[in-house]
């Protein structure tokens, strides 16, 4: 063999040991090994992980803008800008440091009326959401002529309150029971229409395969219409919930002896400015809380919806 050939061998034998060696390193010394691979490595992992961070602080500041508006908001108020502003005297809109004053002065009475308001709000919310309810049940099953039903009922809500609350004060006596009633007439159509729309839209493709599985109705109810409304359920809760203090307190506007309502129009008559605002505070606190309540069971029965509407 020649010289020339052997010296040829020699270098691919040492070529090949050396990708070999290559290839067994490991990713750093690999990184080491390539220059600028390590720069470009931490510049793509700084790349991945700040969109995390923009993302995390962005639902931070979300969070923070609602509780931050609310202090501009009381802090305005409190320093007068909107007594100027509107022309008003303190005697006309209290600051808020004079209302939780009041707050604090009166709380057991407070305490014991916001009770009375507040069963006379659930008790309406549940009588008048379980009887919109059946009323959109039953219509489901006649959608035609059950359609023409729940027209009707809704135009209860055209009804207002103020003319409402005499005639069931005038049904029901000066008891709690005739607030309840005025509560549940106007959360009663706010129900039905919206669970019969849920109840009703369902895509025909899906009516079809059940009908071809020998579906009887009450399985088709339960098997899809009900799920599928399931949404539609808690929007009119969601509603039902805010307009029912509304219908509390203006049913207690006329006859009561106790009661937010009756509390706040006796104040205003005395013309205690603070302490008929305290009444409307301890009702929008009474609300938003039982508000959340109804939001915080929708988010644990249903949760597949939010993960929907998020998406």
């Amino acid at each position: 063999m020649s010289e020339g050939v052997m010296v040829n061998r020699s270098r691919e034998e040492n070529g090949t040991a050396a990708v070999s060696g290559s290839a067994s390193l490991p990713g750093s010394a690999m990184a080491a090994a390539v220059p600028g691979s390590e720069i470009q490595g931490q510049q793509g992992q700084a790349e991945q992980e700040r969109p995390v961070g923009t993302a995390r602080s962005k639902r931070v500041v979300l969070h923070l803008l609602p509780w931050l508006a609310g202090l501009c908001f009381l802090a305005m108020w409190q320093f007068r800008l909107f007594h100027q502003l509107f022309s008003l005297e303190s005697y006309q809109l209290p600051v808020p440091s004079a209302i939780a004053a009041s707050i604090r002065d009166n709380a057991e009475m407070l305490f014991r009326y916001a009770l009375y308001s507040g069963t006379e709000m659930l008790g309406g919310f549940l009588l008048g959401s379980l009887l919109g309810a059946l009323a959109a049940a039953g219509a489901s099953f006649f959608p035609i002529s059950g359609k023409a039903g729940i027209a009707v009922m809704s135009a209860l809500n055209a009804v207002p309150i103020v003319a409402l609350a005499p005639i069931m004060n005038n049904w029901f006596g000066d008891g709690i029971w005739s607030r309840i009633a005025v509560v549940a007439v106007i959360t009663m159509a706010a129900m039905a229409v919206s669970l019969f729309k849920g109840l009703t839209s369902i895509q025909p493709q899906y009516g079809e395969l059940l009908d071809g599985l020998a579906a009887s109705r009450m399985q088709v109810f339960l098997k899809l219409r009900l799920p599928h409304a399931m949404p539609s359920l808690f929007a009119g809760l969601k509603i039902n919930m805010s307009t029912s203090i509304i219908g509390a307190i203006v049913g207690e506007f006329f006859i009561a002896s106790q009661g937010l309502g009756y509390l706040l129009s006796d104040q205003i008559r005395l013309a205690n400015m603070p302490l008929a605002w305290s009444c409307i505070v301890i009702a929008a606190a009474l609300g938003i809380v039982l508000y959340e309540a109804v939001v915080l069971a929708e988010k644990r029965l249903i949760p597949w919806n939010r993960v929907r509407t998020n998406a």
